[in-house]
């Protein structure tokens, strides 16, 4: 995606930025940015958490049935993986 960049590409594009917000403001913008990233990390290691303390010890999705059918109303063989 960045394979054509060049050092002086960024340069431009650091200039531009440094212009559309100003030398002031560049450090409250890293600063929310940075607050945002952590918010985030967290938000998504919670929402892992939880997925995985919903989930049964053996692996099964709670509601399932050992015969290995879909949502759909199509039944499939129980040693095919469900994707």
């Amino acid at each position: 995606m960045f394979a054509g960049l060049q050092g002086w590409h960024l340069l431009i594009i650091l200039a531009v930025i440094l212009l559309l917000f100003g030398a002031p403001k560049l450090p409250q913008l890293a600063r929310s940015v940075g607050q945002s990233m952590r918010i985030f990390k967290s938000e998504v290691k919670t929402m892992k958490d939880e997925d995985g303390s919903e989930r049964p010890a053996d692996g099964t999705v709670p509601g399932s049935t050992a015969t290995g059918t879909t949502g759909t109303g199509t039944t499939l063989p129980p040693e095919t993986p469900i994707k």
